[in-house]
């Protein structure tokens, strides 16, 4: 019989190879770099992660051709936005969605965000803010980038 331990760790490298599939449920497994690499989609909403989980997806953020990233209800805060942001940051980037509805992000997680769309603003068009405080004035400095012409930002919610 399989520990929990080995049981991840089998399913892991069984996901591993075929991980570009529509869609993948994470929530019992951490996020890990190798097993998002290749994913177009992934789901993590109400998977009870934190600040903390965002320094592995802001790896992965930056070196995978995951294109869709739903992070919702889950307590990222401020601080887990900033790291995310450094992934969004990277040019091999290439997130077209994100999903951060009620995840606890204030003005200041906002600033962070705009500051990476800015840096690499041709992949992401659709970005889900809702149940958050972002204030105004990171609603104005995020409404402020779907007016530049290089950025791709068309729906912000």
């Amino acid at each position: 019989m399989l520990s929990s331990g080995k049981v991840r760790k089998e399913l892991m490298i069984i996901i591993l190879p075929v991980c570009i599939i529509e869609e993948i449920r994470l929530c019992k497994y951490e996020p890990s770099k190798l097993l998002l690499k290749q994913c177009v989609l992934s789901r993590l909403s109400s998977c009870n992660l934190s600040e903390s989980s965002c320094e592995a997806l802001s790896s992965v953020l930056s070196s995978s051709s995951l294109t869709v990233l739903d992070l919702s209800k889950n307590d990222l805060k401020d601080s887990g936005l900033k790291m995310l942001s450094v992934g969004l940051k990277s040019p091999h980037c290439k997130l077209q969605q994100l999903r951060l509805s009620g995840c606890l992000i204030s003005e200041e997680g906002c600033a962070a965000l705009a500051s990476a769309l800015r840096s690499n603003p041709s992949h992401l068009t659709d970005l889900d803010l809702r149940f958050n405080h972002p204030g105004d004035t990171g609603v104005k400095l995020l409404t402020a980038l779907q007016e530049e012409p290089h950025c791709s930002l068309s729906t912000l919610r």
